[in-house]
């Protein structure tokens, strides 16, 4: 440790501290939050927490314990990388967490953080019953957080995730063991509907790349950590979202529901389908950019989205 870590440690004693002195340390550094946590005390508390292997939801009675020497220093090493290598702190710590649930994370996969998790959790009420639900799709599934969130939703239900990354998909096979969901959540690699084998969905749900070239290139930092492969979606960011909307189709059960996160592309795709009365859904806990559409919506427009990719 520097002279100035082991000034820093000696001054400062309680997780409280710690908390406090990394979030101005990030605050003063310029860091980019957005990753699971949207402000600097969050960020600052996640990586404390982490650290020492307590959880985040830790009581406030503790926040005033006195840290050993070395978990002062681990922390404030930290901190350090956190500034200096401009990655989120869930690289760091290799754990993020999606609808209450924790999840293996590295640079092979995109940090969950969709809005998606909140419609899991209400197992998405109103849109479907939950009783006829009888198979569930997640497409570009990533770290496999949102099959594995919706197998907690519905524990009897089989769900099939599919990513075309390899190593997004080794992953996914970490957090499907962790979450001892072998037996109900399947893997594909697959180039969206391609490789799977043909099923009919009473949930499609996805959170595809949908960020368009030029938006991607702009992006702070800490988002070019994440791999390039899933955010960008073409010059209008539609690329993938396209696709889906082109191939639901053959895929929805009559009662189906398809729900998509295109996230910043949301104006582009409306205006792309003036005639279309995407539902634009609302969220408790903040977020926007995700559509529904029923099985009967798709169907009706499936020519215009068929047109689109021409």
């Amino acid at each position: 440790m520097s002279d100035n870590f082991s000034d820093i440690s000696a001054t400062l004693t309680t997780i409280r501290d710690y908390i406090r002195y990394g979030a101005s340390r990030f605050r003063d550094a310029g860091v980019f939050f957005g990753h699971g946590t949207v402000s600097a005390i969050d960020e600052a508390a996640a990586i404390v927490l982490h650290t020492l292997h307590q959880p985040y939801d830790l009581s406030p009675v503790y926040l005033d314990s006195t840290l050993t020497m070395s978990e002062r220093e681990s922390i404030l090493a930290m901190f350090e990388r956190r500034i200096n290598e401009r990655k989120p702190s869930a690289y760091l710590t290799h754990e993020a967490i999606f609808a209450g649930l924790s999840f293996f994370v590295d640079e092979r996969v995109l940090i969950p953080r969709s809005p998606i998790a909140e419609l899991i959790e209400d197992q998405f009420n109103p849109w479907v019953d939950p009783d006829s639900v009888n198979r569930i799709l997640d497409l570009c599934t990533g770290s496999g957080c949102i099959a594995i969130a919706c197998a907690y939703a519905f524990p009897d239900v089989p769900v099939d995730a599919v990513d075309l990354s390899e190593d997004a998909l080794a992953v996914a096979a970490i957090n499907v063991e962790k979450h001892d969901r072998v037996e109900q959540v399947t893997l594909f690699q697959s180039d969206l509907f391609s490789q799977l084998p043909h099923e009919r969905y009473d949930i499609i749900v996805s959170n595809p790349p949908y960020v368009a070239v030029e938006e991607w290139q702009n992006l702070p930092p800490e988002y070019h950590a994440e791999p390039a492969m899933g955010f960008k979606g073409g010059e209008s960011g539609l690329d993938i979202v396209l696709q889906i909307l082109a191939n639901a189709k053959d895929y929805l059960s009559k009662h189906g529901v398809l729900i998509v996160e295109v996230g910043s592309s949301a104006e582009t795709l409306q205006n792309r389908f003036p005639e279309i009365p995407f539902y634009w859904l609302d969220f408790q806990r903040g977020g926007d950019g995700v559509f529904l559409l029923t099985a009967e919506q798709v169907d009706q427009f499936h020519s215009l989205f068929i047109d689109a990719l021409n």
